[in-house]
């Protein structure tokens, strides 16, 4: 889908689809630079799991899609992520 920018030139929205959590080193630069709530942190558990990242029993933490309909599409979260493991495409 492509749509215009204010002055009227051509843009096309990339939103966030998915955070592969295997990379996802949970930095939380994604989360800072978006303010529409798309992420937030999760713990991921042995089994791979994600679960509250309050848990005791977590392995490490990541950032998750929590509110993919809140994204559009600016891409700012791809351009500071530094492991690349966002998929972004249309929606």
């Amino acid at each position: 889908m492509q749509t215009q920018t204010r002055d009227g030139r051509a843009w096309t929205p990339d939103y966030l689809l998915a955070i592969d959590a295997r990379v996802c080193i949970g930095c939380g630069r994604c989360y800072k630079v978006c303010g529409r709530g798309v992420m937030t942190l999760m713990g991921v558990t042995d089994e791979d799991e994600l679960v509250d990242p309050d848990e005791d029993d977590i392995e490490r933490k990541v950032m998750a899609l929590v509110d993919a309909g809140a994204c559009i599409g600016c891409g700012a979260c791809a351009r500071v992520c530094p492991t690349n493991c966002q998929r972004h495409g249309a929606a």
